[in-house]
């Protein structure tokens, strides 16, 4: 079975002409530069596009799967001499614009590892010996980082490890919900397969119900132990997010920088839609938490300077440019050198830009760095050369499938974005925080506008089918388990509680067998 360092991988090589975003990628003092890049912009099978000058500074030690989620990867093995400016980072980000016809969705979710016997989080060498055992058995390449097992490849799909072992998929770009959901069968079957002979389960939920956070161990991927030490600076739930949270989320295309923001705008919106709708972590330490939706809550004070609503994004001035700010202000975690990550948490990637950053005075950036960093950045709504949509609970296979299906339904369908985009155009900045202060102990019942969100999500889900029947794949079964739920505006959450108080008799051990993939 072949080893991948760090999970390299090649180009394609079809290349045809390719332009980039309809609504001003650059600012006018940029405009010559702007008309630089498209000339010299190529398209790849990716439907990626990079000037000349990005392409070469991709580092040779940084070859790995920097755009692993869903979307391929793009690697070169020669070093640039000039350095990456500002508008080289915001046509990386441009770069995803593609027509409509190649748009795709890149699912992936996280579920936690357990010990049928004790219910105690597998072990690092046990995750080992599993991701061997898949890698024998399904013919996937090896991901290592020095003599440690991390992850798995085959073709598009990639298998890795949050940092206390929670297992995910990042899926292939698919056309069709099918195609997605067939692909989560097949990976879960492939887990089971070697699992169940390890006396190794898998647990779909948001939140981990059981184990302190002492008794769940570090992955050992130098980036996790990086962000371990930071963590606690910045805020106080930040190790629970990194060891205790699981989510479900799927990735999806634009066809230009106006596509971007009308469906920025609207998943960032709804995206506490969806965090309701999806809760599934109603239990900390053996005990319910007090919240629907444990897993969003932690989120509230992990980090400040990278996570939340992003209320820039409702501005006049957004764009691919404004983000591309906002990622630069956000404090770095590492930069990767050598085969090793070098400490950088806190510093500015600015300073990085400018060739003045402490940990590595006088070296300047690689794009793999710029994309190591954007994965660093954890809004409700993220932008790389996709956007990522992070609002949701991991849960049960059904829900694997149904959360891409709303948001396909709701951004791939221009009648559905519009009214969605119409729907939310005057909430307010208040409103928004309101809600995401809320949802998580609330969900569906969280008082909006004089009803309650379930309102709101009712129209969301309607919104949503009428999309995936446009479509034209017969793709709305996939919305049935959501639109139960919004129908009765009981959470997952909510049923799991019942049954705690009820037939469980106040144990959550249950719940591992409940939630058993």
């Amino acid at each position: 079975m072949a080893l991948i360092s760090q999970a390299a991988v090649g180009i394609h090589t079809d290349v045809t002409p390719c332009t980039v975003g309809h609504n001003g990628i650059f600012s006018r003092r940029n405009n010559l530069e702007a008309s630089r890049m498209k000339k010299t912009c190529v398209s790849f099978s990716s439907s990626s596009c990079y000037s000349d000058k990005i392409a070469q500074v991709l580092h040779p030690d940084n070859a790995r799967v920097g755009i692993r989620r869903g979307h391929g990867a793009i690697v070169a093995a020669v070093v640039g001499t000039e350095p990456l400016t500002k508008e080289d980072l915001i046509g990386h980000l441009a770069s995803g614009c593609k027509p409509k016809e190649k748009w795709r969705i890149g699912t992936e979710h996280e579920k936690f590892g357990f010990e049928f016997g004790t219910l105690s989080p597998m072990k690092y060498e046990q995750i080992a010996k599993l991701l061997n055992g898949i890698s024998e058995r399904f013919e996937w390449d090896k991901v290592m980082e020095g003599d440690n097992i991390i992850g798995l490849k085959q073709g598009n799909q990639s298998i890795s490890l949050e940092p206390g072992g929670q297992f995910e998929l990042s899926g292939a770009p698919l056309e069709t919900l099918h195609q997605t959901c067939a692909e989560v069968n097949s990976h879960l079957y492939q887990v089971k397969a070697v699992a169940e002979e390890m006396g190794i389960g898998f647990l779909g939920i948001g939140f981990q119900p059981k184990c302190e956070l002492k008794d769940i161990p570090l992955m050992p991927k130098g980036r996790y132990k990086i962000m371990k030490n930071y963590m606690p600076k910045v805020g106080t739930l930040g190790h629970n997010m990194m060891f205790r949270t699981c989510t479900v989320q799927v990735n999806l295309d634009f066809s230009s920088e106006a596509d971007m923001i009308r469906k920025f705008r609207a998943s960032l919106a709804l995206q506490l839609i969806a965090t309701a709708i999806f809760a599934n972590s109603p239990f900390t330490e053996g005990k319910p938490n007090g919240f629907l939706s444990m897993r969003s809550h932690t989120w509230s004070d992990t980090d400040r300077d990278r996570t939340g609503l992003l209320p820039f994004v409702f501005d006049d001035s957004f764009g691919f440019e404004r983000y591309v700010d906002y990622a630069l202000d956000v404090p770095m975690y590492f930069v990767y050198r050598n085969k090793k990550y070098i400490d950088c948490a806190g510093l500015s990637f600015r300073d990085f830009l400018a060739g003045k950053l402490s940990s590595l005075p006088g070296e300047f950036p690689t794009l793999s760095d710029w994309e190591d960093h954007l994965t660093t950045i954890f809004p409700e709504v993220r932008l790389k050369r996709y956007l990522e949509m992070r609002g949701a609970d991991g849960g049960p296979w059904r829900r694997l499938c149904a959360l891409p299906a709303l948001w396909v339904g709701l951004l791939y369908d221009e009648l559905s974005l519009q009214s969605a985009i119409d729907m939310t155009a005057d909430w307010t900045l208040e409103e928004r925080e309101m809600l995401r202060k809320e949802v998580p102990k609330t969900g569906l019942k969280t008082p909006f506008r004089g009803g309650l969100l379930r309102d709101i999500a009712e129209d969301v889900v309607k919104l949503a089918k009428d999309g995936l029947e446009r479509r034209g794949y017969k793709e709305t079964g996939f919305l049935n388990e959501v639109a139960e739920i919004v129908r009765t505006g009981v959470t997952p959450a909510e049923k799991l509680l019942e049954l705690y108080h009820g037939k469980w008799g106040q144990s959550v051990d249950p719940v591992f067998e409940e939630l058993l993939y």
